[in-house]
């Protein structure tokens, strides 16, 4: 059964780092790359994004009985197209997002500065249309 204040928790936290992060949006490159405290703030802020999506991503994968735990969080993204809750295209896209998320929280490769700066907008732009996506969805299925 579907966890609809869960999801509606994560969906609120989400907008809220949204918002956040678009206080960042017109910050040059050398404004975020330069300076550590705004580059770890942007830095979290997408982490922590990327993070509650994924949470809301296995959470209706595995109560609407299209998987079981584990499945990468990649996959997670993808394998909610297959449930009518986004298109191919944007699941494609969007999925994209767990790879910076992975070399934030583990380090394991150099970041991408340019990569990373670009991300800014892309956060914002693609995490805003995730949650209505996902607000879309939950209404549909009430």
């Amino acid at each position: 059964m579907l966890d609809r204040g869960m999801i509606d928790k994560r969906i609120t936290k989400i907008q809220q780092e949204l918002r956040y992060l678009e206080d960042f949006q017109d910050f040059t490159f050398d404004d975020v790359a330069k300076d550590y405290k705004t580059h770890h703030v942007v830095e979290r802020i997408i982490e922590v994004v990327v993070g509650y999506a994924i949470d809301i991503n296995q959470h209706l994968i595995v109560e609407q009985g299209k998987g079981n735990l584990p499945f990468d969080f990649k996959e997670s993204f993808l394998l909610l197209e297959g449930l009518g809750i986004y298109p191919k295209e944007f699941a494609e896209k969007i999925s994209k997002s767990v790879g910076l998320r992975n070399i934030l929280v583990h380090g394991y490769t150099k970041l991408d500065e340019k990569k990373f700066y670009s991300s800014i907008k892309d956060c914002y732009r693609d995490y805003t249309q995730y949650c209505r996506y996902i607000i879309d969805y939950l209404k549909k299925t009430s």
